[in-house]
């Protein structure tokens, strides 16, 4: 019989809490993931949202899952791939984290938001500042894309003699 990812309807219940409880496991052994998003896969997954819900609870008992941890990898991930606090705060808020601990995982990141502005920006386009008005305006846009507020741009816009 070929491998299905989707669960057999007629399954006996102790089964699918157990093949649910797996799947979760296994998602969690790639990498963190917060309470709502590990819901979400796994009712993509076939699972009903009751056998979900009780399994996410065990899991968050057992202190496999916590929103507050996964905030803090994905923060320290985004960060590290030169991406600003907007962007990252509205990422966690896709993956269904909560405000306050949003706030906490991006205050605790402890970074210099305009360093790591300024090291995307020479990444993406080189150490020279802008020659003119339309770089400056790629330059700016590329920025806030990555999640950037106006001043962390305008800083790290800024050529300065302490760089590199």
């Amino acid at each position: 019989m070929p491998f299905s990812s989707k669960l057999e309807p007629d399954a006996d219940p102790l089964v699918q809490r157990r093949d649910c409880r797996k799947r979760a496991m296994d998602l969690l052994a790639r990498r963190e993931h917060g309470r709502e998003e590990l819901a979400r896969k796994l009712a993509g997954k076939g699972f009903d949202s009751e056998l979900v819900a009780d399994v996410v609870a065990v899991l968050e008992a057992d202190g496999l899952v916590a929103d507050e941890r996964f905030a803090e990898a994905f923060t320290r991930s985004r960060v590290n791939r030169g991406q600003g606090p907007r962007r990252i705060e509205l990422e966690l808020r896709e993956r269904g984290v909560g405000e306050a601990i949003i706030g906490e995982a991006i205050a605790q990141a402890d970074c210099d938001w305009v360093s790591v502005a300024r090291a995307a920006r020479i990444k993406r386009f080189g150490a020279a500042s802008p020659a003119d008005l339309r770089s400056r305006g790629q330059q700016t846009r590329f920025l806030s894309y990555r999640g950037f507020t106006g001043e962390q741009i305008k800083r790290a816009l800024e050529v300065s003699d302490d760089t590199d």
